[in-house]
């Protein structure tokens, strides 16, 4: 099977703004159905979109990416990798805000690189949470 990428609020948001060349030519390499998001990035995304008053361009623009990258359910097996993800990295110190654990837990079960800007993930020890800074 192909490598699937697993995108964080930071770049989706990246996309949506549409200003990183970079960061696009980066995204057009992998294949359709390789990028996916999770529940928990799209529920920040649309947190993000109700604050500000629901801007129609980035409406427009989430909807565009919905179009392209799938979007994985939060299941039971997440939530239990969750919770076991967050008593090991606890227990080594590194403590990551609620919605990058469920995040990281969900790019662990799902079997797909992390892709963030988001430093924070860095703390993460390798081996469990593949993560890539595109």
């Amino acid at each position: 099977m192909s490598q699937r990428y697993m995108l964080d609020t930071n770049v989706v948001s990246h996309i949506m703004q549409g200003r990183d060349a970079q960061l696009l030519a980066h995204l057009t390499k992998v294949p359709v159905g390789q990028a996916v998001m999770s529940s928990v990035t799209l529920a920040e995304l649309e947190y993000g979109l109700h604050r500000k008053g629901q801007p129609v361009r980035l409406r427009n623009a989430l909807r565009q990416v919905l179009l392209r990258i799938d979007v994985l359910p939060w299941d039971e097996g997440v939530a239990t990798c969750y919770g076991e993800f967050c008593v090991t990295l606890e227990a080594q110190g590194i403590n990551l805000s609620d919605f990058d654990m469920m995040i990281a837990a969900h790019a662990v079960t799902a079997d797909a690189t992390l892709v963030s800007r988001d430093k924070a993930f860095a703390q993460v020890p390798g081996g469990r949470l593949r993560l890539e800074i595109w």
